[in-house]
């Protein structure tokens, strides 16, 4: 029975590191026999069979991804480096655009904070004029209402008198 690559590679991602499953239980998993899977895992070794690093290739892979690599690849010596790239099938640009994006990112993330705070200090100074203003109107209203007390009693009293 032929599998197809999508086959083939989800369940090459199982057995291969950094999953690293048994092949016995991910053959039982999926119902394809463990000897069929570990011709896979050699036609793979040998380059016949893609192991689904294509999907992981740098244009499928998120912020997060890149932000790893980027990272890994700063801890690692000149030396080292050309050898990590190959491993993961990068070039150095690659290191050197994501880690620009990625501060494009973090540059802009932190204009539309820096927005936001300055739009909300500004609606927080029109609420304050508006609050004190309201003050101003009440204590007004409390000192006509309290006169007007003040000039009924004197009214009352001289009627009275």
């Amino acid at each position: 029975m032929g599998y197809s690559q999508a086959v083939r590679v989800s369940v090459l991602k199982k057995v291969l590191p950094p999953d690293a499953q048994s092949i016995v239980a991910v053959s039982r998993e999926t119902g394809i026999n463990d000897q069929t899977i570990r011709n896979w895992i050699k036609q793979s070794e040998s380059g016949i069979l893609p192991d689904g690093s294509q999907e992981s290739s740098p244009r499928f892979m998120t912020p997060k991804e890149k932000y790893q690599l980027v990272l890994e690849a700063a801890s690692i010596d000149n030396e080292q480096l050309g050898g990590f790239l190959r491993e993961r099938g990068l070039h150095s640009e690659h290191l050197t655009i994501w880690d620009q994006e990625l501060r494009e990112m973090i540059e802009k993330k932190n204009d539309k904070k820096d927005q936001e705070l300055k739009a909300l200090k500004k609606r927080n100074q029109e609420l304050e004029r508006e609050l004190q203003r309201k003050e101003k109107a009440l204590a007004e209203a409390a000192a006509l209402l309290l006169l007007k007390k003040k000039l009924d009693a004197l009214m009352t009293d001289q009627k009275d008198g």
